[in-house]
């Protein structure tokens, strides 16, 4: 049977009520995700979305927020330079980066978002 799914349209990370600024500044400004508006409809709930090439990444307001240790969203990059600079920029702002070199084929490091949520950035070397 094929497959009915078209792609992956958004991954939504969990986040405390009030954590806009911060989520701005992390996914918005350090990251450079750009901002896109929440629907009408569902603005009133908070959180912020960001475009991530053709998908989205949504972080979400929960008021028991509580980061899950191993499911994470894989953000790839355009390339390793990229990769490189993006992780420069979050030491520069204090954030943890912890490489992973045990995908083949793949320059890749973790980090975790101001919410404790983890990231993981990826390049194909």
């Amino acid at each position: 049977m094929a497959s009915p799914f078209a792609g992956l349209d958004h991954v939504q990370v969990a986040a405390p009520p009030g954590c806009e600024a911060e989520a701005r500044h992390f996914y918005g400004e350090l990251l450079g995700l750009e901002e896109i508006a929440k629907p009408e409809s569902l603005a009133a709930s908070g959180g912020v979305w960001f475009a991530c090439g053709a998908q989205e990444l949504h972080v979400g307001i929960a008021e028991d927020s509580a980061p899950a240790a191993r499911a994470h969203p894989g953000l790839r990059v355009k390339d390793t330079a990229t990769l490189d600079e993006l992780a420069e920029r979050l030491r520069a702002a204090g954030a943890r980066v912890e490489p992973d070199d045990r995908l083949p084929g793949h320059r890749r490091f973790y980090t975790r978002d101001p919410f404790g949520n983890r990231l993981e950035l990826l390049a194909r070397a």
